[in-house]
Protein backbone atom coordinates (compact mmCIF):
# COMPACT_ATOMS: atom_id res chain seq x y z
CA UNK A 1 0.00 0.00 0.00
CA UNK A 2 0.97 3.51 -1.11
CA UNK A 3 0.44 6.32 0.82
CA UNK A 4 -0.87 8.33 -2.24
CA UNK A 5 -3.21 5.08 -2.45
CA UNK A 6 -4.52 5.99 1.30
CA UNK A 7 -4.64 9.31 0.54
CA UNK A 8 -7.10 9.01 -2.17
CA UNK A 9 -9.47 6.66 -0.09
CA UNK A 10 -9.36 8.61 2.52
CA UNK A 11 -10.33 11.74 0.01
CA UNK A 12 -13.03 9.53 -1.52
CA UNK A 13 -14.11 8.37 1.97
CA UNK A 14 -14.87 11.71 3.25
CA UNK A 15 -16.38 12.63 0.01
CA UNK A 16 -18.78 9.64 0.24
CA UNK A 17 -19.84 10.03 3.34
CA UNK A 18 -20.49 13.77 2.45
CA UNK A 19 -22.76 12.83 -0.72
CA UNK A 20 -24.86 10.14 1.73
CA UNK A 21 -25.54 12.72 4.19
CA UNK A 22 -27.26 14.80 1.89
CA UNK A 23 -28.86 11.44 0.50
CA UNK A 24 -29.79 10.92 4.04
CA UNK A 25 -30.87 14.35 4.77
CA UNK A 26 -32.84 14.20 1.25
CA UNK A 27 -34.85 11.16 2.24
CA UNK A 28 -35.32 12.48 5.65
CA UNK A 29 -37.03 15.29 4.33
CA UNK A 30 -39.21 13.89 1.90
CA UNK A 31 -40.40 11.23 4.64
CA UNK A 32 -41.31 14.17 7.16
CA UNK A 33 -42.94 16.70 4.76
CA UNK A 34 -40.23 19.01 5.73
CA UNK A 35 -40.68 21.95 3.13
CA UNK A 36 -36.84 23.80 3.21
CA UNK A 37 -35.38 20.68 2.22
CA UNK A 38 -32.05 19.44 3.14
CA UNK A 39 -31.17 22.78 4.76
CA UNK A 40 -34.10 22.62 7.28
CA UNK A 41 -33.34 18.56 8.21
CA UNK A 42 -29.42 20.07 8.55
CA UNK A 43 -30.42 22.83 10.71
CA UNK A 44 -32.80 20.81 12.60
CA UNK A 45 -30.52 17.97 13.32
CA UNK A 46 -27.71 20.50 14.28
CA UNK A 47 -30.28 22.76 16.57
CA UNK A 48 -32.21 18.99 18.04
CA UNK A 49 -28.52 17.77 18.70
CA UNK A 50 -28.85 14.42 16.30
CA UNK A 51 -26.65 15.77 13.71
CA UNK A 52 -24.55 12.64 14.42
CA UNK A 53 -26.63 10.01 14.08
CA UNK A 54 -27.06 11.58 10.28
CA UNK A 55 -23.62 11.28 9.98
CA UNK A 56 -23.30 7.65 10.60
CA UNK A 57 -26.58 6.94 8.29
CA UNK A 58 -24.37 8.84 5.63
CA UNK A 59 -21.53 6.41 6.18
CA UNK A 60 -23.09 3.92 4.76
CA UNK A 61 -21.88 4.44 1.20
CA UNK A 62 -18.11 4.03 2.53
CA UNK A 63 -19.19 0.24 3.14
CA UNK A 64 -20.34 0.14 -0.70
CA UNK A 65 -17.27 1.89 -1.69
CA UNK A 66 -14.98 -0.31 0.74
CA UNK A 67 -16.26 -3.54 -0.52
CA UNK A 68 -15.71 -2.26 -4.18
CA UNK A 69 -12.09 -1.36 -3.19
CA UNK A 70 -11.20 -4.91 -1.60
CA UNK A 71 -12.99 -6.78 -4.93
CA UNK A 72 -10.93 -4.56 -7.40
CA UNK A 73 -8.00 -5.83 -5.15
CA UNK A 74 -7.48 -1.78 -4.29
CA UNK A 75 -6.76 -2.46 -0.64
CA UNK A 76 -4.27 0.93 -0.64
CA UNK A 77 -8.01 2.81 -1.38
CA UNK A 78 -9.88 0.44 0.67
CA UNK A 79 -7.91 1.08 4.15
CA UNK A 80 -7.63 4.98 3.01
CA UNK A 81 -11.96 4.53 3.32
CA UNK A 82 -11.52 2.59 6.27
CA UNK A 83 -9.36 5.22 7.77
CA UNK A 84 -11.90 8.00 6.91
CA UNK A 85 -14.79 6.17 8.84
CA UNK A 86 -12.99 5.79 11.83
CA UNK A 87 -12.29 9.99 11.41
CA UNK A 88 -15.59 9.96 11.00
CA UNK A 89 -16.68 7.95 13.87
CA UNK A 90 -14.13 9.99 16.29
CA UNK A 91 -15.71 13.28 15.25
CA UNK A 92 -19.30 12.26 15.92
CA UNK A 93 -17.91 11.26 19.13
CA UNK A 94 -16.35 14.20 20.07
CA UNK A 95 -19.64 15.73 19.23
CA UNK A 96 -21.55 13.46 21.51
CA UNK A 97 -19.20 14.56 24.10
Amino acid sequence: MDKKSIITGVIIGLISNTVGLFVVSLLTAKISGRSGGITAILEAAISENFIGKLISLGAILNLICFFYFISKKKDGHAGGILAATILIAVGTFITKL
